[in-house]
């Protein structure tokens, strides 16, 4: 039981990779927000919602920088991290809101609410294309992937053509 804990992942993780394709959606969403909370808010309204994308991006960065080291020295270790390094970049998200919550470009309803939907939007989003297997251990492949197609080389005949030997006596 003790050796679970010890246990480490060699090679690379799906969490840079998916966290690079999280980046890319919000990129394209961000766009739409900005201009949303924009006509809204105006311009301290557009501000405060660039200001939580680039928070929240840097949140799922964090997150991933921390899980893939952790996952290297132990699982143990990945336990841990994932539990405490949750509360430590909530920590820092609420300092990094506390900073800027006094300047005059800042909207804290905007600021509020585009965490909350960019977080929980871009993970909802991002469920669609992770791969829940270990044969890709990150994002779907593209294209489908048939693992157990009969290749095209084969000499064995198929059971529809039968032994045509055995039928022609």
């Amino acid at each position: 039981m003790g050796e679970a804990f010890v246990t480490r992942f060699e090679g690379p993780g799906p969490e840079g990779v998916i966290v690079k394709d999280m980046a890319r959606r919000a990129v394209m969403a961000a766009p739409a927000l900005v201009l949303i909370f924009g006509l809204i808010w105006g311009v301290d309204g557009a501000l405060s919602t660039l200001f939580a994308i680039g928070l929240v991006l840097v949140n799922f960065a964090l997150s991933a920088a921390i899980l893939s080291y952790s996952a290297r020295i132990s699982l143990g270790l990945l336990m841990g991290a994932a539990l405490f390094g949750f509360l430590i970049r909530m920590g820092l998200l609420l300092g990094a809101v506390l900073l800027v919550r006094n300047q005059p470009w800042v909207s804290m309803v905007p600021l509020a609410l585009t965490i909350v939907i960019t977080h929980l939007g871009l993970l909802f989003w991002e469920l669609k294309y992770v791969s829940a297997s270990l044969a890709f251990p990150a994002l779907k492949p593209a294209l489908p992937v048939a693992p157990y197609a009969a290749s095209t080389s084969s000499t064995t005949p198929s059971p529809v053509e039968g032994n045509k030997e055995s039928t022609t006596s």
